[in-house]
């Protein structure tokens, strides 16, 4: 699973939140916990901490290729839906370390017989399938 790690603020009708976790990354490998072993691979910055990994390691998700960059800051997403909940309102984006995050998939993320490409730009996904076709 390659994708984002990220923090969101997000406005909706019901309420509202500050920062939580999110990312594509992080929504796809909570859900495929429930029917499968998942392997997370991103980039997080400094202020990703215990709380946020213990989130993945209370579902079983293996983070052993996050990558943590010193001294830089977890991408952020702030948005507002309105009524419909499909469709969002992108206020503020800091990409942060995934702005230059470059995929390092370990032996065992590799040997995985499927790879889950998430919301990503279109050159670090033929990254992340090259590493996988060694």
């Amino acid at each position: 699973m390659v994708g984002s790690i990220a923090f969101d603020a997000v406005e909706s009708p019901f309420g509202q939140r500050e920062r939580m976790l999110g990312g594509s990354a992080v929504h796809f490998s909570l859900a495929a916990s429930f029917f499968c072993d998942v392997r997370v691979v991103g980039p997080v910055g400094d202020d990703f901490g215990d709380e946020e990994y213990a989130v993945l390691h209370a579902r079983g998700v293996n983070t052993d290729d996050i990558e943590r960059v010193p001294g830089g800051r977890t991408f952020f997403w702030r948005g507002r839906y309105d009524d419909d909940p499909n469709t969002a309102h992108t206020q503020d984006t800091q990409l942060g370390v995934f702005g230059d995050f470059e995929p390092k998939l370990s032996e065992a993320s590799r040997a995985a017989e499927s790879l889950f490409l998430a919301n990503i730009q279109p050159d670090i996904q033929r990254r992340a399938n090259e590493q996988c076709a060694r």
